[in-house]
């Protein structure tokens, strides 16, 4: 199928689908006119792609992880490495959470001030 046809099967701008292959996350063969060209494979592909962002993934990391998951959900093959990708980013995710929890602990304390409004 062609980048528009996989653009209206999965709701995804041709502009991203560009981007997923140039990150290596998806892959298009090229017709001899030079349109990309994509398997019926490539809406799951799409699919799974949106979910691991979804979750706070990178692409860096989705290039990593995709080739693990199996069937039309985000489930895992587990792969060699792949939980302790999961748990880097997991541990990522939980530093960030602590950080905005003092973050809005400081501007309560702003807001709480006596006198002030």
């Amino acid at each position: 199928m062609l980048i528009g046809e996989l653009s209206r099967r999965t709701g995804v701008s041709t502009r991203l689908l560009r981007y997923y292959e140039e990150q290596g996350l998806l892959a298009a063969g090229r017709d001899p006119n030079g349109y990309r060209r994509y398997g019926d494979g490539s809406v799951v592909t799409v699919r799974k792609i949106r979910v691991l962002l979804e979750a706070g993934l990178s692409t860096e990391v989705i290039r990593q992880v995709l080739p693990c998951t199996k069937d039309d959900g985000p489930e895992f093959d587990w792969c060699s490495g792949i939980r302790d990708i999961l748990d880097r980013e997991l541990a990522v995710i939980d530093d960030r959470i602590e950080g905005l929890q003092r973050n809005r602990g400081a501007i309560a304390g702003f807001l709480t001030r006596p006198g002030e409004h």
